[in-house]
């Protein structure tokens, strides 16, 4: 950090969801930089930008689940605020124990480490703004923290001592610029996590019949030795064969890419021949013990590229390092191609297709407001009258009706949960190879209370294709009605760190009932707070908020987040919101019930009951 009079990078920072007048309060203040940023920047100013923005998007569920909130991201760093030093310090350790593993698959020279600063005290937030000598103190003391590691004040220690799992080392008083007094400063570093085990794999062969983007992968260059031309093939075909598992688009062959190898051919004149909507291409370069892999998705007859990526990764465990690698290029990849789909203009034909209409819905699907949800719904029934053996819209149809529910913009009828289940079945009828239809009929079963039918249903879905993220998630779903709720904040915060942005799945709201469940009412927050940014609406966001407030006895609070969530949805009252939970354990239910009752929620629909004067007057 700058040695200067003024305070450096995190020294006034804005809060968002500041109501516009001066406000004093208690806070743990975590305030981070890379260690050595602006040398990296030096050599790679484009890769390290994007590799410290994929480290930050994959320590952010971190700070939720640990209650924190990002007040601002600096170019090289962050400020988060959090209620209890004891979840700010927890949120560190974990935060570089992460670091330290994901650092560990890097070459020397890309190594990225975080050093943060952590103090308690008063905060002043003014429109804006916040500050105070207390955040200044959290600055100097990242300042003195090591790469991979934290500092904290005495101050802060003394109250989190007793409830971390780690030791810290007493490294004496420091005196800071501009601050009067000596800081008591203690220090942690990590030292590594175990890697996490290879997901097994098993073929599959899905129906082409209705994908029609065709996605060809293209032999990646081998940048080193010809004795390595193994693995850069071997990756090409474990991409192909992983891609090939959705159920959306159709994916060529080997042998139909494999001939381009060493070939001078444009990516244009390429994808012409084999008659590829969209192209992946990369590289592969091994330098003793690592490996780089890059790769990008392209649209070729625009030169557009969609999606680029780089991987850095220590051999090790050879097979375990390739499906690692397969498994992230397959996500990320998979994820574009779809945005990719839902975006395409519109094709310039009279003959409209099932295809077409369902393409229509998924645009409309990709905007979740209201009106497009509707139209989506709509469009998706005239694909399925247009070609009734349509899975995918089937299966999409489910999706949006239950989340239409959830958002509190329909009512649950008996009857809407009955079509649900029926759309489901009928998706993994018409296509018992897809595991987005597995996961939508598991979720249908777990939202029904049918537990071990949506447990199969999920299971079957991982096994079909272990490289989708959203099945995983949907696995945690099944976790979370039977109260699993350890197991199922594990696989949500998993799905969210690899993909927080497929509309399908709501990670941050389920995150958030499964901490309030845990009794975890910070954590509840941040989550249901991270929701709430996708849709300010979110009927169940709103809710758990309202229910997590009262909870913590932030009384004011909760009225205020109950008066929103009822201006909202006006007819809302715990008896006709609980009617669609189906939770196994009476407890998590009574728990839930109980927040929502002290945040002011009405119990029941108020009806007018006629004086028995103005009933005889009227008689």
């Amino acid at each position: 950090m700058r040695d200067s009079g003024r305070l450096p990078r995190c020294g006034r920072f804005a809060f968002p969801w500041s109501s516009g007048t001066m406000e004093r309060r208690l806070a743990a203040i975590v305030c981070a930089d890379v260690a050595g940023y602006s040398r990296m920047m030096g050599s790679d100013e484009a890769g390290t930008h994007a590799a410290f923005k994929a480290h930050r998007s994959a320590i952010h569920p971190i700070i939720l689940n640990h209650g924190g909130r990002v007040v601002k991201n600096t170019g090289d760093g962050f400020l988060l605020e959090f209620p209890s030093i004891v979840g700010a310090a927890e949120a560190a350790i974990a935060m570089q124990t992460l670091m330290a593993e994901r650092n560990r698959h890097l070459p020397a020279d890309r190594t990225m480490q975080f050093r943060l600063g952590i103090h308690m005290g008063d905060v002043i937030a003014d429109e804006d703004e916040v500050f105070g000598d207390d955040v200044n103190i959290a600055v100097r003391l990242e300042s003195v923290a090591s790469p991979g590691g934290f500092a904290i004040s005495a101050k802060a220690y003394k109250e989190a001592s007793k409830h971390l799992p780690v030791p810290l080392v007493d490294a004496g008083n420091h005196r800071f610029k501009n601050i009067k007094d000596p800081v008591g400063v203690w220090t942690w570093t990590a030292e590594g996590a175990p890697a996490l085990a290879p997901e097994l794999r098993e073929a599959s062969t899905l129906s082409q019949q209705y994908r029609t983007a065709i996605v060809g992968v293209l032999p990646f260059a081998n940048l080193s030795d010809a004795q390595d031309e193994y693995f850069s093939d071997g990756l090409t075909e474990d991409l192909i064969h992983a891609l090939s598992l959705q159920s959306f688009y159709r994916v060529l062959s080997r042998n139909s890419t494999f001939p381009f190898k060493g070939r001078n051919t444009s990516t244009r004149l390429i994808a012409r021949e084999i008659d590829a909507t969209y192209l992946i291409q990369g590289s592969v370069r091994r330098a003793g013990a690592k490996i780089r892999v890059t790769a990008e998705l392209i649209a070729p007859e625009t030169g557009e590229q969609l999606w680029t990526g780089r991987y850095d990764r220590d051999i090790g465990d050879f097979f375990a390092m390739q499906d690692e690698i397969t498994t992230n290029l397959s996500a990320a990849i998979a994820t574009e191609i779809v945005r990719a789909e839902a975006s395409a203009p519109a094709r310039l034909s009279t003959d409209v297709t099932a295809w077409d209409r369902f393409l229509k819905g998924l645009s409309h699907y990709y905007r979740q407001t209201k009106e497009d949800l509707t139209a989506a719904i709509d469009l998706f029934r005239e694909a399925i009258s247009v070609d009734p053996k349509l899975s995918i819209a089937h299966a999409y149809l489910a999706t949006i009706q239950i989340q239409s529910i959830q958002f509190g913009w329909i009512k649950g009828t008996r009857e809407m949960w009955a079509e649900a289940m029926n759309l489901a079945e009928t998706s993994v009828r018409l296509d018992p190879r897809s595991s987005f239809a597995f996961s939508i009929l598991s979720w249908t079963h777990a939202l029904e209370g049918h537990y071990e039918a949506a447990m199969d249903a999920a299971k079957r879905a991982v096994a079909l294709n272990p490289y989708d993220n959203g099945a995983r998630g949907v696995l945690g779903i099944c976790h979370f009605v039977i109260g699993e709720h350890r197991e199922a904040i594990e696989l949500f915060s998993m799905a969210a760190q690899r993909d927080n942005s497929d509309p399908r799945y709501q990670w941050a709201a389920l995150n958030a009932f499964s901490h309030y469940l845990l009794r975890q009412y910070d954590a509840t927050l941040s989550w249901a707070r991270e929701q709430l940014y996708i849709n300010p609406n979110h009927m169940q966001a709103l809710a758990i908020r309202a229910a997590a407030l009262a909870q913590l006895g932030r009384t004011a609070e909760a009225s205020e987040a109950t008066g929103v969530l009822m201006g909202n949805y006006p007819t809302l009252n715990v008896d006709r919101h609980l009617r669609n939970f189906h939770w196994k354990r009476p407890e998590d239910l009574a728990h839930y019930r109980e927040g929502l009752l002290k945040a002011g929620v009405p119990l029941a629909k108020l009806t007018l009951i006629q004086s028995d004067v103005k009933r005889a007057a009227e008689s």
